[in-house]
């Protein structure tokens, strides 16, 4: 299993529902030819940006039951098309996808944790609320740990890419965090690893670990196989943390990444993982 991009989630796995994996194959070739779009390839921004409006017009013509107009993206649609009728998929959270895609055309910069969060608002927590859609689970409780899982999981794949993200010139290191630290966004970017950057580092990690946790109940909501899909998830997301303290978190020099030999470990901690005990409980 990867931290990369949607591969966060895994895509129409052994695990997943034969019924629903049509419905979860098409969300996923939304939104990764949309990230696509954004993040990929040579175009200058503004062109980038132009093209997601465009792909935001199929989205709208297909919401409406139009065919798609733009063979670019047609077996993007024509898919999707049937799914949103099949399963009423929200539309607002694939427009909240697209609208974070079309920030990152503009390498934005971060002032806090409250703005940095509000983008895995829109490009991770949707993916997250469309499974629980799926799954028939909608109460308040679920969508919140959902929330706080896909964002994790999304600053998990900030930590793990700095390496990556800061020579492309993305920021995903809060100003606040990164002054905390006597840091400015432009030494981070000279990738000079030391005892200021490790420091940062390990901060953002435990906040995204609290987060995970904080979450990680959302497991012993969904059904079956569903559920245990979600365990490798969440274990997955925390083996890249334990990764990355164990390299003393200059993941500004290199990436650390899942392998082969993790898969053993991840089973066997999501079979240890327990739903916690009734209130008052002994156990």
């Amino acid at each position: 299993m990867s931290i990369d991009h949607y591969e966060n989630f895994p895509v129409a796995s052994v695990l997943c529902p034969p019924a629903l994996r049509p419905a979860v194959t098409a969300i996923y070739h939304f939104a990764r030819t949309a990230d696509d779009i954004a993040d990929e390839g040579d175009a200058p921004p503004a062109q980038r940006l132009a093209e997601l409006g465009a792909y935001r017009a199929e989205l709208e013509r297909c919401a409406a039951g139009e065919p798609a107009q733009d063979a670019r993206w047609r077996r993007v649609f024509e898919p999707l098309a049937v799914q949103m009728r099949r399963h009423a998929l929200p539309l607002p959270l694939l427009r909240d996808l697209l609208s974070a895609f079309e920030q990152d055309t503009g390498n934005p910069r971060y002032a806090d944790r409250a703005a940095l969060l509000d983008y895995c608002r829109r490009s991770a927590d949707p993916i997250g609320r469309l499974l629980l859609h799926l799954y028939g689970v909608r109460d308040a409780a679920a969508l919140a740990q959902s929330d706080a899982i896909c964002s994790a999981l999304q600053l998990i794949n900030f930590w793990q890419d700095l390496s990556v993200d800061l020579p492309r010139g993305r920021h995903y290191v809060p100003q606040a965090d990164a002054a905390r630290h006597g840091l400015t966004l432009e030494q981070l970017a000279l990738q000079q690893d030391g005892p200021a950057t490790r420091a940062l580092v390990r901060e953002l990690c435990g906040w995204a670990q609290a987060l995970m946790r904080s979450g990680a109940p959302l497991v012993h909501r969904l059904p079956g196989r569903a559920g245990w899909e979600l365990r490798l998830v969440v274990q997955g997301g925390l083996r890249i943390l334990e990764k990355i303290d164990a390299m003393n978190h200059a993941t500004l020099a290199r990436r650390p990444k899942l392998g082969a030999p993790d898969v053993p470990r991840l089973l066997w901690r999501a079979l240890g993982m327990r739903a916690a005990p009734p209130a008052g409980s002994l156990a």
